[in-house]
């Protein structure tokens, strides 16, 4: 039975995540991370609008998936809310979301020519391909900021069954069944990227198979794995003090 102690204990790792996700380097004063909420399939809880760095618990807001405020209580909520809220409509099996501008990750949103895949065993939760979404090509002329259900619904759709999709020279979306996961995959959607682009100056870099991909995602996100990571990543950004 779900409880008030359920909630309270997702709204701190909620905050945790994002300090995290901040220490890491995976956002900056930009990016946000949602997770489903644990009492209600049709709501999520994310952040105000705040750099991640600094979120606190009375920033955490519940939203409908359709990113109306539950209570809002004078909080500005961040634009781009549709993006976590459509890929819950889409995804039952999705409960937490990422969404970022990780700069290394950039370059291969727009770059045909080197699509990014997966290099080391610790990255294979990217997936055997990772498809790039354009806003460009249904919408027009935009700020690149996603900020309808149409245009989140057009990305969910594009994410699909998979764990990344990149967004044309803006950056990424993360989807995770739990929040742990979501957080996982953002932080070696990064790392992937760096070393792809140091192997691609070496010359043509041998990708993981299909085979490896499979079994490095099985243990990577094993709950071993995944709370091993957790705890390394909390004490480094000093989630014991939040």
């Amino acid at each position: 039975m779900s409880t008030a102690g359920d909630l309270a204990a997702t709204i701190r790792e909620l905050v945790h995540a994002n300090r995290i996700l901040a220490h890491e380097g995976v956002v900056d004063a930009f990016g946000h991370v949602s997770v489903r909420h644990p009492h209600d399939p049709q709501r999520y809880l994310l952040s105000r609008s705040r750099s991640p760095a600094i979120v606190t618990a009375p920033d955490i807001m519940e939203f409908t998936l359709e990113g109306e405020a539950v209570d809002a209580g004078g909080r500005r909520p961040y634009a781009e809310r549709p993006i976590h809220g459509a890929v819950y409509e889409m995804r039952p099996d999705v409960n937490a979301v990422v969404h970022n501008h990780a700069y290394e990750v950039v370059p291969f949103s727009v770059s045909a020519a080197s699509p990014l895949r997966a290099v080391t065993h610790v990255s294979a939760v990217i997936g055997a391909a990772v498809p790039v979404w354009d806003i460009r090509t249904r919408f027009g002329d935009t700020n690149l900021l996603v900020v309808t259900m149409a245009q989140g619904r057009d990305l969910a759709a594009t994410l699909g069954g998979g764990r990344v999709a990149l967004m044309r020279g803006h950056g990424c979306v993360v989807a995770g069944r739990t929040l742990r996961e979501a957080v996982n995959t953002a932080i070696y959607l990064r790392v992937n990227a760096i070393l792809q682009q140091q192997a691609l100056q070496l010359g043509e870099p041998q990708y993981l198979s299909p085979g490896e991909i499979e079994r490095c995602t099985e243990l990577q996100l094993s709950a071993f794995a995944l709370d091993r990571a957790w705890e390394y990543w909390a004490a480094r950004a000093g989630c014991e003090n939040v």
